[in-house]
């Protein structure tokens, strides 16, 4: 199965491609209870995996096995993976995707920051001569057979903005992506000066850029939408709050309401990561995967 082909088609259809931030097996098996597209965050899998920010920690094989997990409990779900700088090295890079490819995942993210590397969304990233990135970006897209490419920019002035904007749509990139982008008026900028080149949009709680709708992103012409760490985010925000409430009623638990989740309602969202195996032959990803949600469980399994 061709999954970059199957990612290529979906962002060339109309509307807006959504792709949900996972850090693990269990948000993404909650995550694919709603969407059809998942992006596996760099900033999640660091926080998950290492209990550590996203400043350069991860190993290269250990997100490519991460990949494999989700490919085997995930086969129709689009999968775009964040391989920050390629790792350091453009060798690195190259082997990065080879297993990626292999491992089943549907397209990777490229930045241009020169280490040490930082969120998208904060301050203090340097990026590496334009020159430098693009021998790196034309290196991993020789040896991509299938895989979507998505070419990101951390340029930081607005004359650099658009540079590299320019120059990245004039590669054989599949999407181009300007991290960080601070208002509606830099994306349609960004829209103009890239022509016809998908464009993707990142969005993330308490960073720099605005909080935008999908069909507004899509009357911006932005083609693909992702969302970093709602499931990250949320997650803590739970646990802290659940954690807070324990220890306030003396280590008793809450009454198991209807709509909460107990032991039953979990083990029977992570059964579905093997049933869905089972259900009948796959069908290519291609067709219905807009910005609705699944209306339920059952239906996001076919």
């Amino acid at each position: 199965m061709n999954y970059g082909d199957d990612l290529r088609r979906e962002i060339k259809s109309d509307g807006v491609t959504p792709l949900i931030g996972i850090f693990d097996m269990f948000s993404a098996s909650v995550a694919a209870q709603h969407y059809k597209g998942l992006f596996v965050s760099g900033f999640g899998f660091a926080a998950s995996h290492y209990g550590l920010p996203d400043i350069g920690f991860i190993a290269w094989p250990d997100m490519v096995a991460f990949v494999q997990r989700l490919r085997l409990a995930f086969p129709d779900r689009h999968l775009l993976v964040d391989i920050d700088d390629g790792y350091v090295d453009p060798e690195v890079a190259c082997h990065v995707i080879e297993h990626l490819e292999r491992a089943g995942a549907s397209g990777v993210i490229l930045e241009d920051q020169r280490r040490p590397r930082r969120c998208g969304h904060v301050d203090g990233k340097q990026v590496l001569p334009l020159e430098e990135y693009l021998e790196k970006l034309d290196m991993v897209l020789a040896t991509r057979r299938d895989l979507v490419v998505v070419a990101r920019t951390d340029a930081g002035t607005e004359e650099e903005i658009l540079r590299r904007a320019k120059a990245l749509a004039a590669t054989d990139a599949d999407v181009v992506l300007v991290d960080g982008l601070r208002s509606v008026e830099w994306i349609q900028r960004v829209r103009e000066v890239i022509g016809d080149k998908p464009l993707l949009f990142n969005q993330i709680a308490g960073g720099k850029s605005p909080r935008i709708s999908l069909p507004e992103l899509d009357a911006l012409g932005v083609d693909v939408a992702i969302y970093s760490t709602p499931c990250l985010f949320a997650a803590q925000t739970a646990m802290q709050d659940a954690l807070v409430a324990l220890k306030a009623d003396e280590g008793r638990l809450p009454e198991h309401d209807d709509g909460a989740v107990g032991v039953k309602e979990s083990i029977a969202l992570l059964e579905q990561n093997i049933s869905r195996h089972h259900l009948k032959p796959r069908k290519p990803l291609s067709g219905s995967f807009r910005h609705e949600p699944a209306s339920s469980a059952s239906e996001s399994l076919v």
